[in-house]
């Protein structure tokens, strides 16, 4: 039997709870020149993104990725509610799109502060919402492409 769709709104809500609730820890404890080593290759730094992902596009201005985000969250819920294979992916995606739409509602760009590095090469800095949006979006295209195989 699948799981009802409230149940994975919840789970979309719990991700959006955690990524505002980490940023918030950043930004009050964190500055923006302080590099907090956790790891030889991990770093908990302060970093402003104004664009999309990888900090690209940024010149499309702040309005833009909130109307996108907006089609977005919409568009996403109205699968998650339809589409009852795909829910959790749904919901990674939901709520990592809510988290970083409420940052640019509220700062004007999208709060990153996890910082993977190899020696002086970091990967682009990152927070929860991207980690979640990137694992549900993965897992969407491996699911696409693996349902077309069996089709074949």
């Amino acid at each position: 039997m699948r799981k009802k769709a409230p149940l994975f709104f919840l789970l979309a809500l719990c991700i959006f709870l955690l990524d505002q609730a980490t940023k918030q820890l950043i930004t009050s404890h964190v500055g923006p020149f302080d590099v907090l080593r956790i790891t030889p290759f991990f770093n908990i730094i302060y970093a402003e993104n104004p664009g999309s992902a990888f900090g690209m596009l940024k010149s499309l201005g702040n309005p833009f990725f909130i109307a996108v985000a907006l089609i977005a969250l919409i568009a996403v819920s109205v699968l998650l509610v339809r589409d009852g294979e795909n829910r959790l992916m749904y919901a990674l995606v939901l709520g990592g799109a809510a988290g970083n739409l409420a940052d640019r509602i509220r700062y004007g760009h999208v709060v990153d502060f996890l910082d993977m590095h190899i020696g002086v090469r970091h990967w682009p800095t990152f927070n929860v919402a991207d980690s979640a949006l990137t694992i549900g979006i993965l897992l969407l295209v491996y699911k696409t492409f693996r349902d077309h195989k069996k089709a074949a």
